[in-house]
């Protein structure tokens, strides 16, 4: 059986999620950050200041000078929001005239007063030489429950603007947003799904072309590859999206060295966290900033699910493309397993 990516939902196996709940409309004509009478920069408001928050403001100083007015930084350590908003406003070329984003302190009165929201806070990674193999997994409990608190505020302060999760696991962290501000309904107004979206995969994408550059069997990937899924287990990484040209198990292997690539870098005795920074937070949110295709995670049917897509005023516009079917059996594998997490963690 074949479809397309859209179609993942519709064969899956839960009730629970079989009326949408968690659709709302109506609220806005046109996302926000992409309306027209919205022109100008944006304002980019990140929280958490640890290893991937602190590069990817300093990704986006130094490359969303284009998009972004202002980047604003909160973190509880008030030293390393001094620190940041000090060094990074102090990156600069050789002529005055060269622009880069204001870089400014937030508050927790003003942590929301922006059109972009980055949640890049964690309660800590696994060390290194924990031993844990799927270090994504291991921060969903701790993480879960302080995104809660901003996915509260967010509605409670009716937040308009496109809340992007950064923080393993993104997929489920997307879910746990939009489930935590639903409890708001009452007393703010919850987030939508199409405010909420998760940049994990694009560093997926990034590694699987790696890979494709340092082994010919597999290259195909560089011109007609995709990265499909959760950035962890359930990667799906396809050498081509063409049923023609799908090879099932040379797609197998380059899914499995992209999906076990971070361990490399444990293995030397770092945390992976310069490439995640870059490719899934920086070079994701800009191009979805300007309306264009990047990898994310984005509502699909009951669950947030990584894919190529990009925002448009009528919502989150898919690739159309029919899918080979053993490529799109491992999809519906992969989504039925994150169907499964969201299951037992909300029972």
């Amino acid at each position: 059986m074949s479809g397309t990516i859209r179609d993942l939902h519709i064969l899956r196996g839960r009730q629970k999620w079989d009326e949408d709940p968690f659709v709302y409309k109506g609220w806005r004509t046109r996302p926000v950050w992409l309306a027209k009478e919205e022109k100008g920069k944006k304002r980019v408001h990140l929280t958490g200041l640890g290893d991937v928050g602190m590069n990817t403001a300093l990704g986006l100083v130094l490359t969303g000078g284009d998009l972004i007015g202002e980047i604003g930084l909160y973190d509880l350590n008030e030293r390393q929001c001094r620190r940041l908003e000090t060094e990074l406003s102090q990156i600069g070329g050789p002529f005055a005239e060269e622009r880069f984003p204001a870089v400014t302190v937030c508050t927790g009165e003003t942590l929301f007063d922006c059109e972009v929201f980055l949640f890049c806070a964690t309660g800590g990674v696994p060390a290194v030489g924990s031993g844990i193999t799927d270090v994504r997994m291991a921060q969903y409990e701790t993480n879960r429950r302080i995104l809660a608190l901003y996915a509260r505020e967010a509605a409670r302060r009716a937040y308009k603007g496109l809340f992007v999760v950064v923080s393993d696991p993104v997929d489920l962290l997307c879910m746990e947003a939009l489930r935590v501000s639903r409890e708001m309904e009452e007393t703010g107004r919850p987030l939508t799904t199409d405010q909420i979206a998760g940049c994990g995969l694009g560093v997926m994408h990034a590694r699987a072309c790696y890979f494709a550059r340092k082994d010919p069997a597999l290259s195909l990937y560089l011109q007609e590859g995709r990265a499909f899924g959760p950035h962890g287990e359930g990667l799906v990484i396809a050498n081509s999206r063409f049923p023609a040209r799908y090879d099932d198990e040379t797609s197998r292997i380059l899914t499995g060295r992209t999906a076990h690539a971070n361990l490399q870098v444990r293995e030397l005795g770092y945390k992976p966290y310069l490439a995640p920074a870059m490719s899934s937070a920086v070079l994701s949110l800009l191009p979805m900033l300007r309306g264009e295709w990047n990898y994310s995670a984005a509502y699909l049917g009951g669950l947030y699910f990584g894919a190529l897509n990009r925002q448009t005023a009528d919502g989150v516009q898919w690739e159309e493309d029919a899918l080979p079917p053993g490529l799109f059996a491992r999809l519906q594998a992969s989504y039925r397993e994150l169907e499964d997490i969201l299951w037992e963690s909300s029972s």
